[in-house]
This record gives structure tokens, sequence and C-alpha cells, in this order.
């Protein structure tokens, strides 16, 4: 008996291990913990807040920060790291027998001794124990850390939360503070004795720098995005509607073990739409002599990537098309090839614009607004040198404020304008910092003019779907 109750007990333990994240092993964690505790002091503790329970049948997601200091995927969970002694605790939710019953068994806080294997933290504590006195043995003059900042989930950046937050806060019937502010708010009544200070400068700068196990991450779904985007532009034709290509490149999402996006598809068609930078509808259908703009990528493992490309609805680019998105390609080849560490982002953008001039000298235009435009590009970026990127999408920490390190991630996103004819045209690509220079994770992907041209010409999945169950007669 004793026996057959010790291989329930194994077999019970490696089942929920199998319901924790594999990619990071509790060095790395401790790694992160450290650099936290370099910063917050001898007399300070930080303390971080997992994900609530969600209110739908939507696929559960942690947030950033939380995963990137635990890698633990339970709502209503805490970690808390202790400046005075070093040691790190997690605050698990007690068993939930009726909702392990309809969605399967999570860790929780009777699993202590083998979130301390998988995670590497010091203790482990039911949430119960935190209803008073919390942070525990706090003296006076210890100051408290937490994020002060919206906690990001699937599909989420900083800014855009904020955003929401401030219309929420604005709502004459609503006014709803954010349940990050609630937490602040909560700490700070509790705790009159202590200083509630932001702890988002200093997982910011951590979370700027990419480890090797990120990177494989952020490379993977770089990939994904890349067959992703190649399955769509192969699928394009007269005829088909935008949402049925961003379904192409999603399915090729999931197939691969990526079951959630980055962000929501930007599949525009059309110069109307195309103008609309972060353009979601994807009600269009694709009409000869237009361009297709597509921004998608995977969410794989909690990491992403940020990719976008133009081509042709009938396979070859119109004279216009052609001569801009030409000139946008050659600046960012350019600017791909000047990345290296040590060089700042300032240093990148006239060094670019020194290689462009013998460039631009002969370039062809064949408007004088196109010229101005491409001037424009180059003599302010357009964006090319873009926003980070991790387990966010628009992800968190600086990469502009000094020299380039090894290990900064971020999106490559040279834009041109021309309003007078309200012509918006970009590339956009993932890069990482290497020793030797730069990783363009979609190097793969095509970028060349004829070669995007050749891939609408080919023959997609879309085309393999029989068309008499693809319509719908109201």
């Amino acid at each position: 008996m004793r026996k057959t109750c010790i291989l329930f007990l194994i077999f019970f333990s490696v089942l929920l291990s199998q319901n924790y994240q594999v990619d990071f092993p509790p060095e790395e964690f401790k790694k992160r913990w450290e650099g936290v505790f370099d910063q917050i002091g001898d007399d300070a503790v930080a303390i971080v807040q997992g994900f609530a329970l969600s209110n739908g049948f939507i696929m559960p997601r942690q947030t950033n920060a939380f995963y990137y200091l635990s890698g633990i995927e339970t709502p209503h969970a805490y970690i808390l790291l202790d400046g005075r002694d070093k040691k790190v605790t997690l605050y698990m939710p007690p068993r939930n027998v009726r909702l392990e019953r309809s969605e399967g068994r999570i860790l929780n806080a009777n699993d202590g001794k083998l979130i301390k294997k998988l995670v590497g933290v010091d203790a482990v504590r039911s949430t119960d124990e935190m209803r008073e006195n919390f942070p525990p043995d706090l003296k006076q003059g210890n100051t408290i850390y937490t994020m002060f900042t919206p906690a990001e989930g699937q599909g989420q950046s900083r800014y855009e939360l904020e955003v929401a937050n401030a219309s929420i806060a604005a709502d004459a019937w609503d006014g709803r503070i954010s349940r990050e502010g609630r937490f602040v708010q909560l700490l700070r009544t509790r705790n009159r004795r202590n200083v509630v200070k932001d702890l988002t400068t200093i997982i910011d700068n951590l979370r700027s720098v990419k480890s090797p196990r990120e990177i494989a991450l952020i490379r993977r779904a770089s990939q994904l995005a890349g067959l992703g985007m190649i399955e769509a532009i192969k699928s394009t034709e007269p005829g088909v509607w935008e949402y049925q290509l961003d379904g192409v490149a999603r399915y090729v999402y999931l197939i691969n073990g990526a079951r959630l996006e980055a962000y929501r598809s930007i599949t525009a068609s059309g110069t109307a739409n195309i103008s609309n930078g972060h353009y979601y509808r994807n009600d269009s259908q694709l009409k000869n002599g237009d361009m297709v703009l597509m921004d998608y990528a995977p969410d794989f493992r909690y990491y992403v990537s940020d990719i976008g490309r133009m081509w042709p609805v009938n396979g070859a680019y119109e004279p216009w098309q052609r001569e801009l998105l030409q000139i946008i390609l050659e600046y960012r080849n350019v600017v791909l090839d000047i990345i290296r560490p040590g060089i700042t982002t300032d240093q990148i953008l006239e060094e670019a614009q020194k290689k462009m001039k013998p460039i631009m000298r002969r370039y062809k235009f064949s408007k004088n607004i196109y010229k101005k435009a491409a001037e424009k590009m180059v003599r302010t970026g357009g964006g090319v040198l873009s926003h980070p990127v991790g387990l966010a999408v628009h992800d968190d920490g600086p990469y502009r404020k000094g020299p380039l390190k090894v290990g900064h991630v971020f999106s490559v996103d040279p834009q041109m304008w021309v309003p007078e004819e309200n012509l918006y045209l970009r590339y956009e690509d993932t890069v990482v910092v290497t020793e030797n220079g730069n990783e363009n994770f979609t190097d793969f992907l095509p970028s060349e003019l004829d070669d995007l041209e050749a891939l609408v010409r080919g023959k997609g999945m879309l085309q393999s779907f029989p068309e008499d169950l693809m319509k719908w007669n109201y």
C-alpha cells in the first residue's frame, strides 16, 4: 500500500510538472532575482502580482512581469523578493477542486515541494497567509517595491493599456482604477509606516537585454511569423478576403504550437486601409492593382516577434509601388548593415544618412513628392529603429539610452508617408544585436520585390480548400 502511494505521488508530480514551462531552469530565474536584489537594496522587498482568473472562456495567460520572475501560470499568485535576507517566496492560491474538475489540475499552495524544485524559490506559502501582515515582518523604514504600470497579458503592451486605463478613469459612469493601481493603494493603506515605490524601471532594465534562452524563443516566434506570412502571400489573389489571409497565417502558428497571437493581425489591402497604421477589421476583399500590408506574429511560449511586408494582389507591383518600396528596402538594408554592439541609435541614423547619399543621388523618382517623402525618411529615420520586442510586441526595456548591447532585441521598421496621395509604405523585421553585428530573425522571409511577386504567383493553401465550402449565402 505504501509503495502504491509513493508511485502515485511520483506520477502526480510528473503530471503536474508537465503543466510548468520548460524553457527556463531555476538558474535563470535566480539570475533575474539577483538583478532585482542589486537594485532594491538591503532594506526593501519587491512584490509582483500575477494575473487574475480569466472572466470568460479565453485562453489564460500570465502577466509578463510575473512570468519573467517565476514561470508560474497559476492565477492569483504573488512573488515576494526580500532584499533583507535575499530569499524568494511564492504565494500560491489554495487548491480549487471545482475549477480542477472543469479545467484540470494546476499548481497551487499544496504543491510547495514541487514548486520549489521547478522554480528554485526558497519558500511556497498560501495566499491565505497574505490576508494580514503582508509583506511579513516589515519594519519602519523598509521600502516596498511593486509595479505601478499596467500588467501586460496576451496581445497587450504597456502604452495601449495605459491609454485604455485612462479612458476608463475618465468615463463619468465608470472611473475604476486598474487592478495594479488598487494593489498599490492597498499596499500603502495596510503598510502606513513604509514607503511604496515603483519597481517598473528595475524590471524594464533587466528585460531590455535578452538571455540566449529568450532569444531562442523570439527566433522561433519570428520563424513562425515568417512561415505564416509566406503562406498568406502565396494565397493572395483578387477576390480573396483579408480575413482569409489572416486565417492562413494563424493556421501556421497553431499547427506549430503557437496558440496565441502576439497582437491582432494587421492585414490591410488598398490605400485607404493601409493608411490606418493599426488597421484591424480585415474585412475587405482584395482588388486587382492594390497592395496588401500584413503585420502579424504569434505568441510562442510567451515570447513574440514583429514583422511586416507589402505585396501586390495580382502578383505584379505597379511602377509607383515598386519605386517607393525599393527605396525603403535600400534604406532598410543599409541600416541592417550598421547595427552592431557599442554603437548608439543616433550614430546608426547618422551613418545610414551618409551611406544613403549616393543611393539617393542616382535613384530615379517619378514625382517630386515621392523624392521628398524618401528624403524625409532618410533624414528622420522614418521610425526605422522602432520598439523593443520580447514578452510583448511593444516590449518594455529601453535600448536607445546608450550604446547597443548584445542581447538587445528590437524592430527595424522603416516607414514612408506620402500625405499628398494618402500613401503609407513600410518593411518590418525583428533583430537581435550579436557579438558580430546583428541577426535578422526573418532573413529567410523574402524582401526583394521580384521574390515577393514570385511568391504571390504561386499556389497557396487557401486555393487548396474546396471553393464551394467557402461560399455562404445570406
